[in-house]
């Protein structure tokens, strides 16, 4: 590790990914807030989706000021974030066979919603199996994952394939395998993750733009206001009373 405190160090890392996404994926940034305002025009629904702490990110996008109110989370009980015991059940529940089948299946997904899959490595069973599933049924399928992955390890889902070979986008986070942006002589391991900070505003450039564009057609982009503004829990309620049979987080 070069000279700088090891917080100067990842604040570099987190900065320096963060430019190469600007730069690289502008364009598929571009598609993919196209394709979810596509979505909202056509009266789809959207969704995300992630395991683990991939799940943080899609979190994150669910019903919080200045997000858009149509965005709903799509969970997996078990694998969403570190709340089960023993936090490796996440883990193993990744990659089970016909899980990502039986949830879709009982969702209210159905043909014209959009689906975004966060997954950084890409080569479970579970977000593999749930973008072809999802694509069958007729959604689209934006996917986040790191492209390296499918380069550098092999699949865990039985096609031999990984995420990013079955969606209609798919964003890139550059992140390097192992997800750790650090070494130090005095460590045995690599540390410092930064694929939440480098996805989630993947994820919110991604939704900045669809409202950006959906104002750009004439339509006033559903957004939700913080609660602890004044005025912010009146606003929150029209937008939900006018979309409600398109949120799902308030059954």
């Amino acid at each position: 590790m070069s000279d700088g405190t090891p917080a100067d160090l990842f604040f570099d890392a987190a900065i320096n990914l963060l430019q190469r996404l600007r730069e690289e994926e502008a364009e598929a940034i571009e598609s993919a807030g196209t394709l979810l305002a596509d979505t909202v025009e056509r009266g789809g629904r959207l969704f995300a989706f992630g395991a683990g702490h991939s799940s943080l990110a899609a979190q994150d996008v669910v019903y919080r000021a200045g997000g858009l109110a149509l965005m709903n989370l799509l969970t997996v009980p078990g694998v969403v974030g570190v709340d089960v015991t023993p936090a490796t059940l996440g883990s193993a529940l990744e990659r089970v066979d016909g899980l990502a089948s039986a949830v879709l299946d009982t969702s209210p997904l159905r043909s014209g919603d959009a689906l975004v899959i966060i997954s950084l490595s890409g080569r479970n069973a579970l977000p593999v199996e749930m973008a072809q599933r999802a694509r069958a049924l007729g959604i689209k399928v934006i996917g986040v994952t790191s492209v390296a992955y499918a380069a550098q390890t092999t699949s865990r889902h039985s096609s031999g394939t990984f995420l990013k070979d079955h969606c209609d986008l798919v964003l890139d986070s550059k992140i390097a395998v192992g997800d750790a942006e650090l070494t130090l002589d005095t460590i045995p391991a690599p540390f410092a993750p930064a694929s939440t900070v480098v996805t989630t505003a993947l994820m919110q450039a991604v939704l900045a733009t669809t409202a950006a564009t959906l104002a750009d057609r004439g339509i006033e982009p559903p957004l939700l206001r913080s609660g602890n503004v004044d005025g912010g829990h009146d606003w929150n309620n029209r937008v939900m009373d006018e979309y409600g049979d398109r949120i799902f987080y308030r059954r």
